[in-house]
């Protein structure tokens, strides 16, 4: 799946796309930072810069990196280039 921008869907194809696995992970297209989709930091992104992912190996492979606060071990381990 190619990620999508929030500005490029709409709330409920965006609930949809949610409940059928569609999309996992949130994303600031600015900062390059992933994390889940309930993280109180990416709730507070604005449209404009989040964009969304099916899992996290489409996340990594286009450079972005884990959320320190929702995704502790997954940073610790980016952190230290184990991932």
């Amino acid at each position: 799946m190619t990620p999508e921008l929030h500005t490029s869907i709409t709330d409920r194809q965006l609930k949809l796309m949610i409940r059928n696995g569609k999309i996992g992970l949130a994303g600031n297209r600015k900062l390059k930072i992933y994390g889940k989709l309930r993280c109180a930091s990416g709730k507070r992104m604005k449209r404009e810069t989040r964009i969304f992912f099916e899992h996290e190996p489409e996340a990594l492979t286009l450079g972005y990196r884990p959320c320190g606060h929702c995704m502790p071990a997954a940073f610790k381990k980016w952190k230290h280039g184990a991932i």
